[in-house]
């Protein structure tokens, strides 16, 4: 299983203490250190649609230059900013067996990884 983030995000930390809480082994990749391949970013869009996984609600979004977010026309333009500015994906991104889930939901990981 691989878990992507950004360590000091409180929404990761909460999930990766939830599976270390359950014993659930993973993977873990750092946003802020290794980025993330537009391969992955592709991958991520065919299985959920890169609006799944683009938060609008967070701080970088919010601080985007409003002509910016206007450009963004394409799912190759959002793509495209978001391997740019990787605090704008949902996090965390858990991946495992056909299993992908932006964000953090006790249930969905109970459900899906134990």
């Amino acid at each position: 299983m691989k878990v992507y983030g950004i360590t000091n995000c409180n929404t990761v930390k909460k999930a990766l203490d939830w599976l270390k809480a359950h014993n659930v082994a993973y993977e873990f990749q750092d946003f802020k250190k290794l980025g993330v391949s537009m391969d992955k970013l592709n991958e991520w869009d065919a299985k959920a649609s890169y609006e799944k996984f683009m938060n609008k609600q967070g701080l970088t979004y919010k601080q985007l230059d409003p002509a910016v977010k206007e450009g963004i026309k394409t799912k190759d333009d959002a793509l495209q900013l978001l391997q740019q500015k990787t605090s704008m994906i949902k996090r965390p991104v858990i991946e495992k067996d056909g299993f992908l889930y932006f964000g953090f939901n006790e249930e969905a990981y109970t459900t899906e990884l134990l």
